[in-house]
C-alpha cells in the first residue's frame, strides 16, 4: 500500500540521554506535531514507524520520547530522520486555509494569465506567508487577500494580482 506522507519535521538533535530527541517542527504553532502519536521516520529513503511515547515543548523548541529509543545512543540513530504522517491523518483546512504541501509546485500565474513560475517554498515572516516563486527568476510574493486571487488546488494553479515586472 502506497502512503501519501506529509513531513511535518525532522529529528534534530538529542536531549538528555535517556533516548528524548529535540524536534525541528513544521507545524504551526509547532506544538501540533504532538497531536500525532504514530510518526513515520525516513533515514537515508527508508521508512519505519515509531509510536510517540511522550513529548512537550521545551524553551522554544520540541522533544519528544519515540518507542523503542531508550537511551543516548539509540536517540543519535534518529538524528536526521524526518518526520511524516499519512495524509489521511491530516484535519480538513477550513475555507480559504490551505496546507503549504499542497501549494509546493503549484503555477502561480497573473490575472492576465503571465506564467510567474511555480511554487518552490513557503515561509512565514510573522505578519504574513510568503510564496518564493521560481520561473525565469525568482520572486518573493505575499501570501494575502490583495495578492492572491483564487487557489485552484485541483489544477495546481495559484492566481496572483501581481506586476510581473516586478
Amino acid at each position: 500500500m502506497d502512503l501519501q506522507r506529509v513531513t511535518l519535521g525532522r529529528i534534530s538533535g538529542l536531549f538528555g540521554v535517556h533516548g528524548w530527541v529535540k524536534v525541528f517542527s513544521d507545524t504551526s504553532p509547532p506544538s501540533n506535531i504532538l497531536n500525532y502519536p504514530n510518526w513515520h521516520l525516513c533515514q537515508a529513503g527508508v521508512w519505519s514507524t515509531r509510536r510517540l511515547r511522550d513529548g512537550r515543548t521545551q524553551g522554544k523548541g520540541i522533544v519528544v520520547l519515540l518507542e523503542g529509543c531508550d537511551d543516548r545512543d539509540q536517540a543519535a540513530e534518529l538524528i536526521g530522520a524526518e518526520i511524516a504522517i499519512p495524509r489521511a491523518e491530516l484535519p480538513v483546512a477550513a475555507s480559504n486555509e490551505y496546507y503549504w504541501t499542497d501549494l509546493l509546485g503549484a503555477s502561480v500565474v497573473t490575472l492576465q494569465g503571465t506564467e510567474l513560475g511555480q511554487v518552490q517554498q513557503l515561509f512565514s515572516t510573522g505578519s504574513n506567508d510568503v510564496m518564493v516563486v521560481r520561473g525565469e527568476r525568482e520572486r518573493l510574493l505575499p501570501f494575502i487577500a490583495d495578492t492572491v486571487v483564487e487557489v485552484d488546488l485541483a489544477q495546481s494553479r495559484i492566481t496572483v494580482d501581481w506586476d510581473p515586472e516586478f
